[in-house]
């Protein structure tokens, strides 16, 4: 395990992504990687989710502008049927996603995946 507690001391962001890598590492749901860093790295929820928006924004060089909701940051985020951002990691066999916005326009979906179209 990674030694979290000392990251958390020191100020350390921790970025969660995805490492779609067939060969080793075939993991394509970012919500199983949320649950996994809650369950097996005891991140709680909110430091997972800070995981995969602002913290991996900043591991890609993107923090100037991407993973905050704010003025003058790119609009790309998903909205979720949630009660509590928890929900994410807890049931990662479910997709509670309902609407995807890149770029500030909405996506559609199709068959219950984004259409991700330029």
């Amino acid at each position: 395990l990674p030694p979290v507690a000392a990251l958390r001391e020191a100020g350390v962001p921790i970025a969660i992504a995805t490492d779609h890598n067939p060969g080793s590492a075939p993991g394509l749901s970012l919500l199983l990687m949320l649950n996994m860093a809650c369950t097996l790295f005891r991140l709680t929820p909110e430091e997972a989710l800070r995981g995969v928006t602002e913290h991996a924004a900043r591991a890609l060089g993107l923090q100037d502008s991407h993973g905050v909701l704010a003025p003058g940051y790119v609009a790309d985020f998903a909205l979720w049927d949630l009660e509590h951002p928890r929900e994410l990691a807890s049931n990662f066999g479910h997709n509670p996603c309902r609407q995807v916005v890149r770029g500030g326009r909405p996506i559609s979906f199709a068959g219950g995946m984004p259409a991700w179209a330029d």
